[in-house]
């Protein structure tokens, strides 16, 4: 595995050299993927085929008040969610090999579109969750070279399939919010308790959150949001429906969002 990779590595490498890049790779690839624990989408899909078919679009409002006032909320979501989904956990001498699916962080670094001057104590102090934002116009399914990343078309889900990532990384430079993290290592003798129904993963591919996919085929909220249950501090729909719950709170309350002008459409609301 690790000899193809670098194989493909090394023609990318030549192509970008030579004027072609990440997007006319993309272009030479229509094969079909499917993500693990998740629907797959079709072949040949045209490159801005990423809309939800059906109209459906799964986001998220974050209401920071309700972190604010129980920062214990923001710890279980994130145990939950590696939990759920095999996420190891390195030690302090290995911090660099860190995999991120929901983390922790200030105010200024989740929104550097805002300003940051003489923010409330209360906001300056505060840990925001920050996830992928499961864009409608994600740049990283449009320069990814295999369809190991793409966006499903029944509920707008930005998926992955593991066994098809190569490790180029392209999603990574793409990404506006810094949302996936690298395998600089085998993950697997970090991870505290193996959850057999979701799968491990391996040195030299890319991973993220993926709004639980597994979790709603089953009828189930994605474990985050389970994790914070009755507190209204994580809203979980479809944004496109206008009488799902996470639209209703989107009616009443303002939010921000994260770099908007990367023209992404980022699917995750924040109430500050």
């Amino acid at each position: 595995m690790d000899n193809e990779r670098r194989k493909f590595l090394k023609i990318a490498g030549i192509s970008a050299l030579a004027g072609i890049g990440a997007p006319a790779i993309a272009k030479l690839t229509s094969t079909a993927a499917i993500a693990a624990g998740t629907e797959g989408h079709a072949a040949g899909d045209a490159p801005h085929a990423e809309e939800a078919a059906s109209g459906k679009q799964y986001g998220m409002v974050i209401d920071m008040r309700k972190f604010i006032e129980r920062p214990e909320l923001l710890d279980q979501a994130i145990a939950a969610c590696a939990l759920a989904h095999n996420i190891p956990e390195f030690p302090p001498d290995k911090k660099k090999s860190d995999i991120k699916w929901i983390w922790k962080t200030p105010f200024e670094n989740a929104f550097t579109e805002e300003s940051a001057t003489h923010l409330s104590k209360t906001i300056e102090e505060a840990q925001f969750p920050v996830l992928c934002n499961h864009c409608a116009h994600p740049s990283c399914v449009r320069v990814c070279p295999t369809k190991a990343t793409f966006k499903q078309k029944d509920n707008g889900i930005v998926a992955m399939d593991y066994h098809r990532c190569i490790g180029c990384r392209f999603c990574m430079a793409a990404c506006p919010y810094g949302a996936r993290s690298f395998n600089w290592e085998d993950p697997r003798p970090y991870v505290k308790t193996i959850n057999p129904d979701f799968p491990t993963r391996m040195r030299g591919v890319v991973e993220k959150c993926n709004f639980c996919g597994e979790r709603l085929a089953l009828g189930l909220q994605p474990a985050c949001v389970e994790a914070c249950k009755g507190s209204g501090a994580m809203v979980f729909g479809d944004i496109n429906d206008e009488k799902s719950e996470v639209r209703q709170v989107l009616a009443k309350e303002f939010t921000i969002q994260r770099k908007p002008s990367a023209g992404t459409k980022p699917s995750v609301f924040y109430i500050v």
